[in-house]
């Protein structure tokens, strides 16, 4: 039997993607098919190497071609990937970074910046490009956390103005403010000096080609929030929140901000923290200390995912005071969860840039 490139195509648009519903022909994430005898080889192009979904779609491309093409063929498919981005392409400003993701709770004291510093390694991890932003001006977490207090970025010329080159920890490029100020003293300024502040880590970083930017946003919806969407296109926001319903009152007000028409920021998800306690000696027992399933609910009356469940383990604690993240070790209980956190960020990323309409930087008229 001769195969030929049109009849492995024939086959393979009968393989839908099972987040977007199309099939991958169409979606041209078919790429490079070669021939050689009974041998058929081709890419398999993936929306984000964190892909959940990589070898479903793997083995039904296989199944495919024996069932279409040839029961006898022996079938490698290349599993490479592309991340996706919505950004208007003649958008100059950050051109070389894709997506765009606050991270935010609403209130203190929930680990919104363990969960900002974990998951952005997580997705290093999976091969993506990634990029953190410490907005959290007054209270900068980042360089304690990655173990990087006594470090400086940078400067360097480009094309006659001054960029700075972000300090990289676990494959993560980091700006924050607390690289740039004594850690000991506190910052007192002003909102418009911190907003400036906020921009210029932005604007002033020498980010290169970034596949996801993180920003690590202040409990709240205050000034920061609002310089963010004004100054960068936002892809989307996680919501992060502990199960207490204390603490679900004021994350569903930083939700409500996202909403806002005139802001109108997509939410990818909803991330428990602090889900349950489990003890080292007893890895299979868990133990509601905050509630259960609180943000559960609050994901279903968003309508939109619950992404991950943290739990409580000493080792995060450990962790952030170390500077060496938990997400470093995949596999521990909080690495696998923090890797899944990743891979459904990615997903719910890949989805909203291939059914909604392109970022853009937010404009409030007051």
């Amino acid at each position: 039997m001769n195969y030929t490139v049109e009849k492995i195509n024939e086959a393979l648009s009968t393989v839908n993607d099972p987040d977007l519903h199309r099939d991958l022909v169409s979606l041209k994430m078919i790429e490079n098919i070669a021939i050689n005898g009974k041998n058929i080889s081709f890419d398999l192009v993936l929306t984000t190497p964190a892909c959940p979904m990589k070898n479903r779609m793997k083995n039904d491309c296989i199944n495919a071609i024996h069932e279409v093409v040839d029961a006898a063929a022996v079938v490698d498919v290349n599993l490479t990937s592309r991340v996706t981005t919505h950004r208007k392409q003649d958008d100059e400003f950050l051109k070389g970074i894709k997506n765009i993701i606050a991270i935010a709770s609403g209130k203190g004291g929930v680990g919104k910046s363990t969960v900002a510093v974990n998951l952005a390694v997580a997705l290093a991890n999976t091969g993506a490009s990634v990029a953190l932003v410490d907005a959290d001006i007054y209270g900068p977490s980042i360089p304690l956390m990655f173990d990087a207090l006594k470090e400086r970025p940078a400067a360097i010329d480009v094309d006659g103005h001054t960029k700075l080159i972000p300090i990289e920890k676990y494959g993560v490029k980091l700006l924050s403010i607390g690289f740039f100020v004594d850690p000991n003293k506190a910052l007192v300024w002003r909102g418009p000096m911190a907003s400036g502040a906020l921009k210029q880590l932005f604007t002033d970083g020498d980010w290169g080609e970034i596949d996801y930017m993180l920003i690590d946003l202040p409990p709240g919806t205050g000034d920061m929030h609002l310089t963010m969407i004004q100054t960068v296109p936002v892809t989307g926001a996680i919501i992060v929140s502990t199960p207490q319903q204390l603490a679900i009152a004021d994350v569903r007000k930083a939700a409500d901000m996202f909403r806002q028409e005139t802001i109108n920021v997509p939410i990818l998800g909803v991330v428990e923290n602090m889900a349950y306690f489990t003890p080292a000696e007893l890895p299979n027992n868990k133990y509601y200390i905050f509630g259960k399933e609180g943000c559960i609910q609050l994901a279903n009356d968003l309508d939109v995912p619950l992404l991950s469940q943290i739990p409580i383990v000493q080792s995060i604690a450990e962790s952030g005071d170390s500077g060496k993240p938990a997400a470093c070790d995949q596999n521990s209980i909080v690495g696998k969860a923090f890797m899944q956190l990743a891979e459904k960020t990615a997903q719910q990323i890949a989805i909203r840039n291939a059914e909604q309409q392109p970022t853009k930087v937010v404009e409030i008229n007051h």
